[in-house]
């Protein structure tokens, strides 16, 4: 049994240094600090145990141990439906809400977190085993940087071109640029949109890019992201200010007309390039068979 004290601990130490370097309260303020912190925290050092565990148990050909995975898989999920559940009862309250695909996404990664850790975990607790005990840290570190790469996936700068757009009236008609908005007919709301209001126009870098930037989910990301970074300016029952998001159907640009508490066009930029795509809204038509025979008749 003392043979498998250090492979054990230390598998558990950099589990939970994996877990500890990937929980990361940003600008949008979840998790909350300090309470959501110490639940993810509580659940990365149980998954570190289960995946250090796991190594011994199949040394001592303990194979029924491995079934405890099965049950932490399943009490992963049920801390994937407790982030969803969380967030969309928060969502209510929100100013601009984050939206359904935007929640799915980041329940998801807390899900997908968990399992890293076990594996951070279960690899370093291995190569312990199998090797020495530095070999074994070196092995943890080199797992712990491939978890960075996969924790997080694209952002909008990847898919897509940024730019400040011009807001005008055309009567009661709100463009940016030449993308038609919304009906305005209040004057007093008119001259708020023109002194506070920021337009911005996203150029899709792909046809793929085009279809990502079609999904509301991922629109409704954006405009949440914004008002996050720079405050929104209005309140409840004033839908004239509401932020909207509306595409070219022609070319597949996306205006975003937002109205911030901060006035700031490059910080309003760089918020939106740091928008993650969400998985669930990305679409790949250029991989379908389709597009695919298209292009070698094409070519042919």
């Amino acid at each position: 049994m003392e043979d498998y004290i250090l492979p054990t601990v230390l598998g558990v130490v950099m589990g939970f240094a994996g877990r500890l370097v990937m929980l990361r309260t940003d600008y949008r303020q979840y998790p909350t600090y300090p309470h959501g912190d110490i639940i993810h925290l509580a659940l990365g050092l149980i998954a570190a145990a289960l995946g250090s565990i796991a190594v011994p148990a199949l040394y001592e050909h303990e194979y029924t141990a491995i079934t405890f995975l099965s049950l932490a898989a399943q009490q992963f999920r049920e801390v994937r439906n407790m982030e969803r559940n969380t967030l969309t009862e928060l969502d209510s309250m929100e100013m601009v809400s984050r939206g359904r695909t935007y929640i799915e996404g980041i329940a998801m990664a807390f899900e997908g977190r968990n399992y890293l850790v076990i594996f951070i975990a279960f690899m370093t607790s291995l190569t312990t085993m199998l090797v020495n005990w530095w070999v074994g840290v070196v092995v943890g570190f080199v797992v712990l940087i491939i978890a960075q790469y996969f924790k997080s996936g694209k952002k909008l700068q990847q898919v897509a071109d940024i730019s400040s757009g011009h807001l005008r009236f055309d009567g009661p008609d709100l463009f940016v640029e030449d993308i038609h908005i919304m009906n305005i007919g209040l004057k007093e709301a008119q001259e708020i949109i023109m002194q506070k209001g920021l337009g911005f126009i996203l150029t899709p870098k792909s046809m793929d890019s085009v279809v990502t930037l079609s999904n509301l989910g991922q629109r409704q990301a954006i405009l949440h992201d914004l008002s996050v970074g720079l405050g929104v300016y209005r309140d409840s029952g004033n839908p004239s200010l509401v932020p909207i998001s509306k595409r070219d159907r022609d070319d597949g640009r996306l205006a975003v007309f937002f109205l911030p508490q901060i006035k700031n066009t490059e910080r309003g930029m760089k918020v939106i390039s740091q928008v993650p795509v969400l998985e669930n809204a990305v679409r790949m038509p250029s991989e379908s068979d389709v597009m695919k025979l298209s292009k070698k008749r094409g070519s042919s």
